[in-house]
């Protein structure tokens, strides 16, 4: 059943601070969107539960990509297309610009942003295992001020986030460090393009000689939210992926992941496809490690 239009209201105030104070304002009652990827989706289904959205697609305040030496910065309203299209995020996050190509559509990537997937809270979304796996940060911002947060803080269940009622995701922070280590990203879909996913794992690792040194993975469709691997990293670090130890250390992955995955049974999969699917996925990255 669709949604009868007539019964929602939408506003675009012309100036980020003029959001923000609408916000505080009327705490809870307004809905931002941005591309509305999601959102109209849901308008068109019938199950858009808000009835005052706040469209804040046209601010420019939200919409830019900034690198300086340790970090690089991308507006909450930042699209998929410029993040794919992006030479500094190619270079030094191409976990990040392979999840925003297959975000969708090319037209979905024209209007989705990058905020929006993160603010949306899916725990298969496409682009929270990368962001995750990098280590990246969020500023949230208010008529109160800002704060910044830890991405691994800011999804607390399923559909259920950090940012308070009169709040905006501003930016979203992640660092330029990973020079010189393995990355991987693998999403797994019904279909190759323009599915949701299964799962999804970004894995990073540095090597000392045949040692994993540190590794890092964030996962999506494993739990009620986008997951960091911390279990998994854990009994993974120190490991060796020389010949004689390479297949004690894919197991011991192997057995701390279907440890701290909980994922769902839903009409995509079952949860006991999606844990084997991770378990494959995640030995696939380390036998690429010794590659």
């Amino acid at each position: 059943m669709r949604s009868d239009v007539t019964q929602y209201e939408l506003t675009a105030p012309t100036t980020l601070a003029a959001v923000l104070a609408q916000l505080a304002a009327e705490p809870g009652k307004h809905t931002p969107i941005a591309g509305g990827t999601e959102l109209m989706v849901a308008l068109g289904v019938g199950r858009l539960a808000a009835k005052s959205l706040l469209s804040i697609n046209h601010l420019k305040e939200l919409r830019f990509i900034r690198v300086d030496d340790d970090a690089i910065h991308i507006g909450a309203g930042t699209t998929f297309t410029d993040i794919r299209r992006n030479a500094d995020i190619a270079r030094d996050l191409p976990l990040l610009a392979s999840s925003a190509s297959w975000t969708g559509s090319v037209a979905n990537q024209n209007r989705g942003t990058l905020g929006g997937n993160i603010c949306n809270a899916s725990p298969a979304a496409d682009t929270p295992p990368a962001l995750l796996a990098y280590g990246a940060t969020v500023t949230l911002i208010s008529t109160n001020g800002t704060r910044t947060v830890p991405y691994t803080e800011f999804h607390l269940g399923y559909k259920r986030t950090a940012l308070r009622p009169d709040e905006l995701l501003h930016t979203i922070t992640v660092p330029r460090t990973f020079a010189g280590w393995k990355q991987h990203i693998r999403k797994v879909g019904t279909r190759n393009a323009q599915a949701i996913s299964k799962t999804a794992l970004a894995c990073l690792a540095k090597l000392d000689g045949e040692t994993i040194a540190e590794i890092r993975i964030g996962a999506a469709s494993l739990a009620d939210r986008p997951l960091r691997c911390t279990g998994i990293e854990a009994a993974l670090t120190g490991l060796s992926i020389a010949k004689a130890d390479l297949e004690a250390t894919v197991r011991a992955g192997r057995a701390a992941l279907a440890f701290e995955a909980k994922p769902i049974d839903d009409i995509r999969s079952t949860g006991r496809y999606r844990s084997i699917v991770a378990a494959n996925l995640l030995e696939e990255f380390l036998r690429s490690l010794v590659l």
